[in-house]
């Protein structure tokens, strides 16, 4: 969708007791982003999305898929209930997919899909009602919102034939709503930072969570996407997966406010037209044409 950033160095040279006191500094910011993320109201949503590290589900068995579609039954539409993010090593259609992030707004709950591990079985098991996961993502009336869809879509349709539809892409929803120049699209995190609704501190831990996790799979910080396909998933990459996920709605609800009926429409039409795109022979999901905004916005 995604993509998908920065930790301050540990000194290598301080005390043992220095680098536990910042262990418990952070841990401390955590605690601030939990409280402040379950206090956003988010409007019509039933309830705030979840803090980093709370209410996280691993599902890495058929079983555990199972249990999570049998949660996704009958759930709104408006708003949407579910929000999806992809990590991957090069995600696209020359890497790999190593995580479906899946969080449902109504029960606040976020899960990790280990694709790295079940490979097709994440997507072709069935629940009790015999819909899989491609099924929801591939349901025209199921609404599945993405932050820039395009790779994601690149590399669930390439490496596991899942034709993306009922997408809501967030970052043209933002374009959509701007009152300024719509030349170039947002990252996630320049969206977060600006439209989401976090207190100081909140937003303070997220960028801590946010940061640690860059630091672990940025090959320029001296990190390997392959930390996505490590298992178990350690604590560090299991948080950053989870965070800007369960961030998703609260950026749906502010854009949400601000969209017409004809800004809808042609977000959805653009929505439509990026997942085709990203299924074609052609589709180069990096370089400076993926920062410039749709022809005629």
């Amino acid at each position: 969708m995604p993509p998908k950033e920065h930790q301050v160095s540990r000194n290598l040279t301080v005390a043992d007791s220095l680098a536990t006191e910042a262990d418990n500094a952070k841990d401390d910011l955590l605690t601030a982003v939990t409280k402040s993320l379950r206090s956003v109201d988010l409007g019509d949503a039933p309830a705030a999305a979840a803090a980093a590290g709370d209410m996280i589900d691993m599902v890495d068995t058929a079983a555990t898929v199972a249990r999570m579609l049998d949660g996704l039954d009958g759930l709104s539409t408006k708003p949407p209930s579910l929000y999806f993010d992809v990590e991957g090593e090069n995600l696209s259609r020359h890497g790999s997919v190593s995580i479906v992030q899946l969080h449902v707004l109504p029960s606040n709950r976020t899960f990790l899909v280990d694709v790295h591990t079940l490979q097709d079985k994440a997507f072709s098991t069935p629940g009790e009602n015999g819909r899989t996961l491609k099924d929801i993502l591939e349901c025209e009336g199921v609404p599945n919102v993405f932050f820039d869809v395009r790779n994601d879509s690149d590399a669930l349709y390439s490496h596991f034939n899942i034709r993306l539809a009922g997408g809501q892409d967030l970052q043209l929803m933002e374009l959509a709503t701007r009152t300024f120049s719509t030349r170039f699209i947002n990252g996630l995190s320049k969206c977060i930072v600006r439209d989401a609704p976090l207190s100081s501190p909140a937003l303070t831990a997220w960028k801590a969570v946010k940061d640690a996790g860059v630091s672990l799979f940025a090959p320029e910080r001296g990190g390997s996407y392959g930390v996505f396909a490590e298992r178990p998933l350690c604590d560090a990459i299991r948080r950053y997966c989870a965070q800007d996920v369960q961030i998703l709605p609260r950026l749906w609800s502010h854009y949400n406010r601000k969209m017409t009926s004809l800004s809808t429409k042609k977000v959805r039409e653009e929505s439509d037209a990026r997942v085709a795109v990203s299924q074609t022979a052609g589709f180069e999901g990096k370089g400076p044409h993926m920062a410039r905004a749709p022809r005629g916005w």
